[in-house]
């Protein structure tokens, strides 16, 4: 009796699966077809007044990268940056997309996707994906619809850890195909206000960092185990800015939209200055985005430093994923 009782509920929970996945997508799609903007507000720090995105696009034909910072599980801002994108190509259709979310190590396994060589679900695998992929895929599918690269800009894990636990010149002892993996060594570390900014996310003073490098710190977003955050971080930065210039030199003409957490380019530090130091002329123009209780009724002099546009998003949308 167990038995049959055990396998009319499994065959139950099989036929209930399909419709729990429906709706769960039914009402995924239902809440992106709801957001408007009424949703969020950008300003323009440049202008002092708030804007559209279409008004960012124009602004966009004097720059050559739009680093476009977000909070990683804010369903508004990835929407936000579909939209972009889509506004960003009918304005300039010689265009790449660059993200935080890919590793260098997978973009073969992108370029295969994009030229419609392999399924989405080998992609999706090989690629490494992040957990909450379906927030970027919009902007993955775009790329491959209107035939425009991805750049996969980031570190793997596995080489921003050692450079945490071990220093550069653990990174040193690698070999040729892995250092293709990870921004050319010596990499510069982060220096001043975005230093400053680390040793406070890490919760430790600059002082106790001069003396005490071997401190167990916290990671930021991505947990990476306990390692000299500077060191780890700075490897991240450099990483994507390499990667950033690296295809703008072999792609000339291009400009570069670049999707990553807002802590990289918040304030210009971090992958910008890494950038301006492989490209010392290339202009960049940085979106800052982030949720404030007081929307939507916001003092924009208390953002306005983090960015030329500041877009805050209504906290009382849903979040994609609980942090």
């Amino acid at each position: 009796m167990k038995n049959a009782i055990e396998k009319t509920n499994t065959s139950t929970l099989t036929f209930l699966k399909p419709l729990f996945l429906f709706i769960f997508i039914a009402i995924g799609f239902h809440s992106v077809a709801q957001l408007s903007e009424a949703n969020y507000k950008i300003y323009s720090v440049k202008l002092g007044k708030e804007v559209t995105l279409s008004e960012i696009g124009n602004d966009f034909a004097n720059y050559d990268v739009l680093f476009f910072g977000e909070e990683h599980n804010d369903s508004v801002t990835h929407y936000l940056e579909s939209k972009m994108f889509e506004i960003l190509y009918q304005k300039n259709p010689n265009l790449a997309l660059s993200m935080e979310m890919f590793d260098r190590d997978v973009q073969l396994v992108m370029n295969e996707y994009l030229n419609g060589d392999i399924r989405e679900k080998n992609f999706k695998k090989d690629a490494r994906v992040w957990s909450n992929y379906r927030d970027y895929r919009p902007m993955v599918e775009f790329a491959k619809s209107n035939k425009l690269d991805v750049i996969c800009a980031n570190a793997p894990s596995r080489y921003t850890n050692l450079a945490g636990r071990k220093g550069q010149k653990a990174l040193m002892t690698l070999g040729k195909e892995s250092k293709k993996q990870f921004a050319p060594l010596p990499y510069d570390t982060a220096t001043g206000k975005y230093y400053e900014k680390l040793m406070d996310l890490s919760g430790h003073s600059a002082a106790l960092a001069a003396t005490d490098t071997g401190a167990k710190k916290a990671a930021p977003a991505f947990s990476m185990g306990n390692f000299n955050l500077v060191m780890g971080q700075s490897l991240w930065d450099a990483t994507m800015a390499y990667s950033i210039s690296q295809y703008m030199k072999h792609n000339k003409g291009k400009k570069v939209m670049q999707v990553n957490g807002r802590f990289h380019s918040d304030e210009g530090f971090a992958a910008v200055t890494q950038l301006k130091k492989y490209m010392p002329k290339l202009k960049p123009l940085i979106i800052s985005t982030g949720s404030d209780d007081a929307y939507p009724n916001i003092d924009w002099s208390l953002h306005k430093s983090l960015g030329d546009y500041i877009i805050i998003t209504d906290p009382s949308v849903p979040r994609t994923y609980k942090d």
